[in-house]
Protein backbone atom coordinates (compact mmCIF):
# COMPACT_ATOMS: atom_id res chain seq x y z
CA UNK A 1 0.00 0.00 0.00
CA UNK A 2 1.44 3.51 -0.80
CA UNK A 3 1.11 6.32 1.50
CA UNK A 4 -0.08 9.43 0.31
CA UNK A 5 2.62 11.81 -0.79
CA UNK A 6 2.15 14.17 2.10
CA UNK A 7 3.32 11.18 4.81
CA UNK A 8 6.29 10.82 2.88
CA UNK A 9 7.84 14.27 2.86
CA UNK A 10 10.85 15.01 4.99
CA UNK A 11 8.93 17.39 7.82
CA UNK A 12 5.90 14.43 8.62
CA UNK A 13 8.86 12.04 9.12
CA UNK A 14 10.93 14.40 11.64
CA UNK A 15 7.13 15.17 13.45
CA UNK A 16 6.95 11.74 13.79
CA UNK A 17 10.35 11.28 14.49
CA UNK A 18 9.77 14.11 17.71
CA UNK A 19 6.51 12.97 18.38
CA UNK A 20 8.32 9.53 19.33
CA UNK A 21 10.79 11.07 21.24
CA UNK A 22 7.89 13.07 23.01
CA UNK A 23 6.30 9.47 23.91
CA UNK A 24 9.11 7.70 24.91
CA UNK A 25 10.12 10.82 26.96
CA UNK A 26 6.75 11.31 28.51
CA UNK A 27 6.44 7.91 29.46
CA UNK A 28 9.43 8.06 31.47
CA UNK A 29 8.56 10.90 33.12
CA UNK A 30 4.82 9.85 33.45
CA UNK A 31 6.61 6.50 35.38
CA UNK A 32 8.64 8.54 37.95
CA UNK A 33 5.92 10.36 38.79
CA UNK A 34 4.06 7.30 39.24
CA UNK A 35 6.42 6.01 41.58
CA UNK A 36 7.45 8.20 43.19
CA UNK A 37 3.87 9.26 44.61
CA UNK A 38 3.36 5.61 44.72
CA UNK A 39 6.51 5.52 46.97
CA UNK A 40 5.24 9.13 48.82
CA UNK A 41 1.49 7.18 49.95
CA UNK A 42 3.18 4.00 51.00
CA UNK A 43 5.96 6.02 52.72
CA UNK A 44 2.71 8.54 54.76
CA UNK A 45 1.06 5.22 55.20
CA UNK A 46 3.67 3.34 57.28
CA UNK A 47 4.42 6.82 59.30
CA UNK A 48 1.01 7.04 60.24
CA UNK A 49 0.67 3.32 61.01
CA UNK A 50 3.92 3.05 63.28
CA UNK A 51 2.80 6.03 65.14
CA UNK A 52 -0.48 4.57 65.89
CA UNK A 53 0.94 1.12 66.87
CA UNK A 54 3.27 3.09 68.72
CA UNK A 55 0.21 4.63 70.32
CA UNK A 56 -1.41 1.69 71.06
CA UNK A 57 1.29 0.13 72.67
CA UNK A 58 1.50 3.16 75.42
CA UNK A 59 -2.33 2.47 75.92
CA UNK A 60 -1.68 -0.90 76.16
CA UNK A 61 1.29 -0.54 78.89
CA UNK A 62 -0.76 1.74 81.13
CA UNK A 63 -4.10 -0.19 81.27
CA UNK A 64 -3.54 -3.69 79.39
CA UNK A 65 -5.73 -5.66 76.90
CA UNK A 66 -9.04 -4.24 77.93
CA UNK A 67 -7.50 -0.55 77.71
CA UNK A 68 -6.39 -1.02 74.28
CA UNK A 69 -9.99 -2.73 72.60
CA UNK A 70 -11.55 0.03 74.17
CA UNK A 71 -9.22 2.48 72.56
CA UNK A 72 -9.38 0.93 69.15
CA UNK A 73 -13.51 1.53 69.50
CA UNK A 74 -13.06 4.65 70.45
CA UNK A 75 -10.75 5.67 67.51
CA UNK A 76 -12.83 3.70 65.08
CA UNK A 77 -15.63 5.52 65.86
CA UNK A 78 -13.56 9.10 65.19
CA UNK A 79 -13.30 7.45 61.52
CA UNK A 80 -9.80 7.13 61.62
CA UNK A 81 -8.34 5.45 58.45
CA UNK A 82 -6.84 2.96 60.44
CA UNK A 83 -7.82 -1.25 60.50
CA UNK A 84 -7.60 -2.86 63.54
CA UNK A 85 -6.82 -6.46 64.94
CA UNK A 86 -6.15 -7.65 68.45
CA UNK A 87 -5.40 -11.41 69.24
CA UNK A 88 -4.79 -13.03 72.64
CA UNK A 89 -1.49 -14.89 72.82
CA UNK A 90 -3.18 -17.95 71.31
CA UNK A 91 -4.24 -16.65 68.09
CA UNK A 92 -7.88 -15.98 68.71
CA UNK A 93 -9.50 -13.02 67.97
CA UNK A 94 -10.34 -10.49 70.97
CA UNK A 95 -11.79 -7.28 68.81
CA UNK A 96 -10.87 -5.57 65.23
CA UNK A 97 -12.43 -4.00 62.34
CA UNK A 98 -11.56 -6.72 59.88
CA UNK A 99 -14.29 -8.68 59.60
CA UNK A 100 -15.15 -11.96 61.23
CA UNK A 101 -14.74 -15.18 59.01
CA UNK A 102 -12.34 -12.96 56.79
CA UNK A 103 -9.14 -14.33 55.59
CA UNK A 104 -6.12 -11.91 55.80
CA UNK A 105 -3.40 -13.08 53.19
CA UNK A 106 -0.30 -11.02 54.48
CA UNK A 107 2.68 -11.28 52.09
CA UNK A 108 4.97 -11.06 54.88
CA UNK A 109 4.58 -12.79 58.12
CA UNK A 110 7.36 -10.49 59.55
CA UNK A 111 6.58 -8.42 62.47
CA UNK A 112 8.04 -5.47 59.91
CA UNK A 113 5.71 -3.64 57.72
CA UNK A 114 3.89 -5.82 55.58
CA UNK A 115 2.04 -5.49 52.63
CA UNK A 116 -2.02 -7.48 52.53
CA UNK A 117 -5.71 -8.40 51.26
CA UNK A 118 -8.83 -9.38 52.98
CA UNK A 119 -11.17 -11.27 51.09
CA UNK A 120 -14.62 -11.19 52.76
CA UNK A 121 -17.19 -13.71 52.20
CA UNK A 122 -20.20 -12.31 50.30
CA UNK A 123 -23.80 -13.81 48.92
CA UNK A 124 -21.72 -14.64 45.45
CA UNK A 125 -18.70 -15.73 46.56
CA UNK A 126 -15.55 -13.83 47.76
CA UNK A 127 -15.67 -10.27 48.10
CA UNK A 128 -12.24 -8.38 48.07
CA UNK A 129 -10.93 -5.28 50.12
CA UNK A 130 -8.64 -4.28 48.27
CA UNK A 131 -4.62 -3.64 49.43
CA UNK A 132 -3.48 -2.56 52.82
CA UNK A 133 -0.88 -1.72 54.53
CA UNK A 134 0.03 -2.89 58.42
CA UNK A 135 2.29 -3.70 61.37
CA UNK A 136 2.03 -6.81 63.55
CA UNK A 137 3.33 -6.08 66.73
CA UNK A 138 3.65 -8.46 69.41
CA UNK A 139 2.43 -6.66 72.72
CA UNK A 140 4.38 -7.53 76.17
CA UNK A 141 1.50 -9.73 77.27
CA UNK A 142 1.94 -12.17 74.54
CA UNK A 143 -1.20 -10.42 72.52
CA UNK A 144 -1.12 -9.66 68.79
CA UNK A 145 -1.60 -6.27 67.57
CA UNK A 146 -2.05 -5.29 64.43
CA UNK A 147 -2.91 -1.91 62.96
CA UNK A 148 -3.31 -1.31 58.94
CA UNK A 149 -4.82 1.10 56.56
CA UNK A 150 -6.06 0.62 53.24
CA UNK A 151 -4.26 2.20 50.43
CA UNK A 152 -6.45 1.72 47.78
CA UNK A 153 -7.65 4.99 47.63
CA UNK A 154 -4.84 6.59 47.65
CA UNK A 155 -3.01 4.64 44.87
CA UNK A 156 -6.25 4.27 42.87
CA UNK A 157 -6.20 8.87 42.95
CA UNK A 158 -2.93 8.28 41.77
CA UNK A 159 -3.40 6.13 38.47
CA UNK A 160 -5.96 8.27 38.28
CA UNK A 161 -3.41 10.62 37.47
CA UNK A 162 -1.94 9.07 35.84
CA UNK A 163 -4.47 7.95 33.31
CA UNK A 164 -5.14 11.28 33.02
CA UNK A 165 -1.79 12.52 31.97
CA UNK A 166 -1.64 9.78 29.69
CA UNK A 167 -4.61 10.97 28.18
CA UNK A 168 -3.53 14.10 27.69
CA UNK A 169 -0.36 12.71 25.69
CA UNK A 170 -2.47 11.27 23.68
CA UNK A 171 -4.06 14.41 22.82
CA UNK A 172 -0.83 15.83 22.23
CA UNK A 173 0.25 13.23 19.83
CA UNK A 174 -3.12 13.36 18.23
CA UNK A 175 -2.36 17.62 17.87
CA UNK A 176 1.48 16.98 16.28
CA UNK A 177 0.24 14.36 13.84
CA UNK A 178 -2.17 17.35 12.75
CA UNK A 179 0.36 20.31 13.15
CA UNK A 180 2.76 17.98 11.24
CA UNK A 181 0.24 17.65 8.54
CA UNK A 182 -0.05 21.11 8.25
CA UNK A 183 3.57 21.95 8.65
CA UNK A 184 4.68 19.44 5.90
CA UNK A 185 2.00 21.04 3.61
CA UNK A 186 3.38 24.81 4.20
CA UNK A 187 6.90 23.42 3.74
CA UNK A 188 5.84 21.39 0.33
CA UNK A 189 3.95 24.11 -1.17
CA UNK A 190 7.61 26.16 -0.11
CA UNK A 191 9.53 23.93 -1.77
CA UNK A 192 7.26 23.26 -4.85
CA UNK A 193 7.74 26.46 -5.53
CA UNK A 194 11.93 26.21 -5.90
CA UNK A 195 10.69 22.84 -7.73
CA UNK A 196 9.05 24.86 -10.13
CA UNK A 197 11.59 27.49 -10.57
CA UNK A 198 14.26 24.57 -10.94
CA UNK A 199 12.54 23.22 -13.42
CA UNK A 200 12.03 26.21 -15.34
CA UNK A 201 15.72 26.90 -15.60
CA UNK A 202 16.27 23.73 -16.59
CA UNK A 203 13.75 24.22 -19.42
CA UNK A 204 16.33 27.46 -20.30
CA UNK A 205 14.55 29.88 -18.83
CA UNK A 206 17.08 31.82 -17.17
CA UNK A 207 13.80 34.81 -16.02
CA UNK A 208 12.18 32.66 -13.69
CA UNK A 209 12.57 33.40 -10.11
CA UNK A 210 11.10 32.48 -6.87
CA UNK A 211 8.04 34.18 -5.34
CA UNK A 212 8.74 35.62 -1.99
CA UNK A 213 6.09 35.53 0.41
CA UNK A 214 7.81 37.78 3.26
CA UNK A 215 8.36 34.95 5.64
CA UNK A 216 12.18 35.48 6.62
CA UNK A 217 12.46 32.11 7.32
CA UNK A 218 15.42 29.81 5.84
CA UNK A 219 12.96 29.00 2.61
CA UNK A 220 12.79 32.52 2.46
CA UNK A 221 16.41 33.08 2.67
CA UNK A 222 16.78 30.00 0.00
CA UNK A 223 14.42 31.59 -2.76
CA UNK A 224 16.47 34.82 -2.27
CA UNK A 225 19.53 33.19 -2.27
CA UNK A 226 18.36 31.18 -5.36
CA UNK A 227 17.13 34.61 -6.84
CA UNK A 228 20.51 36.03 -6.62
CA UNK A 229 22.20 33.22 -7.90
CA UNK A 230 19.92 33.03 -11.05
CA UNK A 231 20.25 37.17 -11.29
CA UNK A 232 24.27 35.89 -11.44
CA UNK A 233 23.66 33.42 -13.87
CA UNK A 234 21.70 35.26 -16.34
CA UNK A 235 23.97 38.17 -16.13
CA UNK A 236 27.22 35.99 -16.23
CA UNK A 237 25.76 34.22 -19.71
CA UNK A 238 24.26 37.78 -20.99
CA UNK A 239 28.06 38.94 -20.51
CA UNK A 240 29.23 35.47 -22.12
CA UNK A 241 26.70 36.32 -25.46
CA UNK A 242 28.48 39.55 -25.44
CA UNK A 243 31.43 38.39 -25.48
CA UNK A 244 31.00 36.16 -28.11
CA UNK A 245 29.30 38.91 -30.18
CA UNK A 246 32.43 41.29 -29.10
CA UNK A 247 34.96 39.27 -30.03
CA UNK A 248 33.21 38.22 -33.47
CA UNK A 249 33.01 41.80 -33.75
CA UNK A 250 36.53 42.60 -32.61
CA UNK A 251 37.76 39.79 -34.16
CA UNK A 252 36.39 40.36 -37.54
CA UNK A 253 38.77 43.14 -38.88
CA UNK A 254 41.80 41.71 -37.86
CA UNK A 255 41.16 38.48 -39.75
CA UNK A 256 39.77 40.60 -42.63
CA UNK A 257 42.83 42.35 -42.86
CA UNK A 258 45.06 38.76 -42.20
CA UNK A 259 42.86 36.91 -45.27
CA UNK A 260 43.13 40.37 -47.20
CA UNK A 261 47.12 40.62 -46.79
CA UNK A 262 47.64 36.84 -47.37
CA UNK A 263 45.24 37.28 -50.44
CA UNK A 264 46.98 40.68 -52.00
CA UNK A 265 50.39 38.60 -51.23
CA UNK A 266 49.61 35.50 -53.39
CA UNK A 267 48.24 38.07 -56.37
CA UNK A 268 51.78 39.72 -55.92
CA UNK A 269 53.97 36.62 -56.17
CA UNK A 270 52.09 35.73 -59.41
CA UNK A 271 52.38 38.92 -60.88
CA UNK A 272 56.27 39.01 -59.64
CA UNK A 273 56.02 41.96 -57.54
CA UNK A 274 55.80 43.14 -54.04
CA UNK A 275 57.68 41.93 -50.71
CA UNK A 276 56.03 38.64 -49.91
CA UNK A 277 58.46 38.32 -46.87
CA UNK A 278 56.81 41.82 -46.05
CA UNK A 279 52.91 40.61 -45.91
CA UNK A 280 54.30 37.16 -44.43
CA UNK A 281 55.45 39.63 -41.88
CA UNK A 282 52.30 41.77 -41.53
CA UNK A 283 49.83 38.71 -41.51
CA UNK A 284 52.20 36.97 -38.50
CA UNK A 285 51.31 40.01 -36.69
CA UNK A 286 47.65 40.28 -37.50
CA UNK A 287 47.78 36.65 -36.07
CA UNK A 288 49.78 37.63 -32.98
CA UNK A 289 47.05 39.87 -32.23
CA UNK A 290 44.23 37.50 -32.60
CA UNK A 291 46.25 35.08 -29.95
CA UNK A 292 46.60 37.51 -27.88
CA UNK A 293 42.73 38.44 -27.70
CA UNK A 294 42.45 35.04 -27.00
CA UNK A 295 44.86 34.55 -24.26
CA UNK A 296 43.53 37.34 -22.43
CA UNK A 297 40.19 36.06 -22.47
CA UNK A 298 41.48 32.56 -21.44
CA UNK A 299 43.22 33.82 -18.70
CA UNK A 300 39.96 36.06 -17.42
CA UNK A 301 38.07 32.58 -17.93
CA UNK A 302 40.43 30.63 -15.59
CA UNK A 303 40.42 33.30 -13.04
CA UNK A 304 36.92 33.50 -13.01
CA UNK A 305 36.50 29.59 -12.64
CA UNK A 306 38.75 29.20 -9.82
CA UNK A 307 37.42 31.45 -7.61
CA UNK A 308 40.31 32.18 -6.37
CA UNK A 309 44.06 32.73 -7.80
CA UNK A 310 45.90 29.51 -8.08
CA UNK A 311 49.65 28.78 -6.76
CA UNK A 312 49.80 31.68 -4.22
CA UNK A 313 53.27 32.47 -2.57
CA UNK A 314 54.37 35.63 -0.50
CA UNK A 315 56.62 37.78 -2.86
CA UNK A 316 58.21 41.34 -1.91
CA UNK A 317 56.24 43.81 -3.46
CA UNK A 318 59.03 46.35 -4.28
CA UNK A 319 61.15 43.63 -6.27
CA UNK A 320 57.92 42.74 -8.29
CA UNK A 321 57.08 46.50 -8.64
CA UNK A 322 60.35 47.06 -10.07
CA UNK A 323 60.82 44.06 -12.32
CA UNK A 324 58.02 45.54 -14.31
CA UNK A 325 59.47 49.14 -14.32
CA UNK A 326 63.17 48.14 -16.07
CA UNK A 327 60.32 46.78 -18.43
CA UNK A 328 58.37 49.99 -18.83
CA UNK A 329 61.10 52.68 -18.33
CA UNK A 330 63.30 52.51 -21.78
CA UNK A 331 59.30 52.62 -23.39
CA UNK A 332 58.62 55.45 -21.53
CA UNK A 333 62.05 57.13 -22.54
CA UNK A 334 61.48 56.03 -26.73
CA UNK A 335 57.78 57.68 -26.41
CA UNK A 336 58.77 61.53 -24.95
CA UNK A 337 57.42 60.21 -21.36
CA UNK A 338 58.79 61.09 -17.77
CA UNK A 339 58.59 57.89 -16.02
CA UNK A 340 59.26 57.26 -11.94
CA UNK A 341 58.44 55.04 -9.45
CA UNK A 342 57.85 55.21 -5.96
CA UNK A 343 58.45 51.63 -4.61
CA UNK A 344 58.21 51.56 -0.84
CA UNK A 345 60.63 48.75 0.70
CA UNK A 346 59.78 45.71 3.02
CA UNK A 347 55.66 45.07 1.86
CA UNK A 348 54.96 41.39 1.18
CA UNK A 349 52.32 40.57 -0.63
CA UNK A 350 50.39 36.86 -0.80
CA UNK A 351 49.46 35.95 -4.68
CA UNK A 352 50.21 34.57 -7.83
CA UNK A 353 52.98 36.73 -8.83
CA UNK A 354 52.45 35.82 -12.49
CA UNK A 355 49.04 37.35 -12.48
CA UNK A 356 49.99 40.51 -10.46
CA UNK A 357 52.71 41.35 -12.85
CA UNK A 358 50.61 40.25 -15.82
CA UNK A 359 48.43 42.80 -14.11
CA UNK A 360 50.88 45.55 -13.41
CA UNK A 361 51.98 45.16 -17.59
CA UNK A 362 48.43 45.80 -18.70
CA UNK A 363 47.79 48.78 -16.64
CA UNK A 364 51.25 50.37 -17.68
CA UNK A 365 50.36 49.30 -20.92
CA UNK A 366 47.57 51.61 -21.13
CA UNK A 367 49.09 54.51 -19.46
CA UNK A 368 51.76 54.68 -21.76
CA UNK A 369 49.40 54.07 -24.94
CA UNK A 370 47.40 57.19 -23.93
CA UNK A 371 49.52 59.34 -22.48
CA UNK A 372 50.87 62.14 -25.20
CA UNK A 373 54.27 63.06 -26.03
CA UNK A 374 55.52 65.34 -23.16
CA UNK A 375 53.36 63.36 -20.00
CA UNK A 376 54.24 61.54 -17.55
CA UNK A 377 53.65 57.91 -16.11
CA UNK A 378 54.37 57.11 -11.96
CA UNK A 379 54.25 53.38 -10.93
CA UNK A 380 54.09 53.24 -6.98
CA UNK A 381 53.34 51.13 -4.28
CA UNK A 382 52.62 51.45 -0.71
CA UNK A 383 50.56 49.89 2.28
CA UNK A 384 47.53 52.06 2.85
CA UNK A 385 46.21 52.81 6.55
CA UNK A 386 43.83 50.04 6.28
CA UNK A 387 46.63 47.47 6.28
CA UNK A 388 46.08 46.91 2.24
CA UNK A 389 49.07 46.87 0.04
CA UNK A 390 48.34 48.81 -3.70
CA UNK A 391 49.82 48.90 -6.69
CA UNK A 392 49.05 52.33 -8.45
CA UNK A 393 49.96 53.96 -12.31
CA UNK A 394 49.02 57.38 -12.75
CA UNK A 395 49.22 58.99 -15.85
CA UNK A 396 48.52 62.46 -17.48
CA UNK A 397 46.40 61.03 -20.15
CA UNK A 398 42.71 62.07 -21.41
CA UNK A 399 41.88 60.11 -18.61
CA UNK A 400 37.94 58.65 -17.94
CA UNK A 401 34.89 60.02 -17.31
CA UNK A 402 33.98 58.99 -14.18
CA UNK A 403 30.19 57.89 -15.75
CA UNK A 404 32.49 55.40 -17.95
CA UNK A 405 34.94 54.25 -15.24
CA UNK A 406 32.26 51.08 -14.49
CA UNK A 407 32.18 50.47 -18.03
CA UNK A 408 35.79 50.31 -18.74
CA UNK A 409 36.87 47.26 -17.06
CA UNK A 410 34.22 44.96 -18.88
CA UNK A 411 35.61 42.98 -21.70
CA UNK A 412 35.43 44.29 -24.89
CA UNK A 413 34.43 47.59 -24.04
CA UNK A 414 36.54 50.59 -25.30
CA UNK A 415 35.24 54.21 -25.53
CA UNK A 416 35.13 56.47 -28.54
CA UNK A 417 38.82 57.87 -28.04
CA UNK A 418 40.29 54.58 -28.15
CA UNK A 419 39.09 53.21 -30.95
CA UNK A 420 42.23 53.76 -33.56
CA UNK A 421 44.56 52.55 -30.73
CA UNK A 422 45.36 48.55 -30.89
CA UNK A 423 43.91 46.45 -28.68
CA UNK A 424 40.63 44.16 -28.05
CA UNK A 425 39.39 46.00 -24.49
CA UNK A 426 40.68 42.83 -22.22
CA UNK A 427 43.27 45.02 -20.61
CA UNK A 428 41.58 46.36 -17.35
CA UNK A 429 39.17 43.02 -17.48
CA UNK A 430 42.03 41.05 -16.57
CA UNK A 431 43.48 43.40 -13.90
CA UNK A 432 39.88 43.13 -12.23
CA UNK A 433 40.01 39.56 -12.94
CA UNK A 434 43.36 39.26 -11.20
CA UNK A 435 41.95 41.95 -8.00
CA UNK A 436 38.87 40.28 -7.31
CA UNK A 437 40.41 36.43 -7.74
CA UNK A 438 43.12 37.49 -4.89
CA UNK A 439 40.32 39.11 -2.47
CA UNK A 440 40.74 42.58 -3.75
CA UNK A 441 39.45 45.45 -5.87
CA UNK A 442 40.36 47.55 -9.03
CA UNK A 443 40.07 51.35 -8.33
CA UNK A 444 39.97 54.05 -11.12
CA UNK A 445 40.48 57.91 -9.99
CA UNK A 446 41.38 61.02 -11.88
CA UNK A 447 44.85 61.47 -12.33
CA UNK A 448 47.01 64.72 -11.49
CA UNK A 449 44.51 66.92 -13.10
CA UNK A 450 44.51 69.61 -16.23
CA UNK A 451 47.53 71.18 -17.12
CA UNK A 452 47.63 72.53 -20.32
CA UNK A 453 46.77 69.97 -23.47
CA UNK A 454 47.18 67.07 -21.23
CA UNK A 455 44.84 65.41 -18.14
CA UNK A 456 43.13 65.36 -16.37
CA UNK A 457 44.85 61.81 -16.48
CA UNK A 458 43.61 58.49 -14.63
CA UNK A 459 45.17 56.64 -11.30
CA UNK A 460 44.42 53.08 -11.47
CA UNK A 461 44.94 51.68 -7.85
CA UNK A 462 45.47 47.54 -7.64
CA UNK A 463 44.25 46.78 -4.27
CA UNK A 464 45.49 43.59 -2.40
CA UNK A 465 44.09 42.51 1.48
CA UNK A 466 46.62 42.81 4.46
CA UNK A 467 48.80 40.05 5.06
CA UNK A 468 48.86 38.63 8.37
Amino acid sequence: MRLPPIFRTTPFRLTLLFLALFAGAASAFLFYIYSVTVLEVTRMADVAITREVQSLEGVYGRGGREAVRRVMIERTQDDRPFLYLLEDPSGHRIWGTIPKGSVARFDDRNTDMVRFSVTAPGETGSVGHDLARGERQKLTGGETLFVGQDVTEAEAYVFRIVRALWGAGGLVVVLGMVGGIIVSRNVSRSVAGLNAVVAAVQGGDLRARVELRGARDEFEDLAAGLNDMLDRLEHSIGGLRHAGDAIAHDLRSPLTRLRTRLEVAILDVEAGKGDPKAALAQALEDADGVLRTFVAVLAIARLQAAGSAPDQTAFDTRQLAADIAELYEPLCEERGLEFKAELSAGLQARGNREFIAQALANILDNAVKYTGSGGAVMLRTRRRSSGELEFSVTDTGPGVPTEQRARVVERFVRLENSRNQPGSGLGLSLVAAVAEAHGGRLELDEGPGKVGDMGPGLRVALVLPRVG
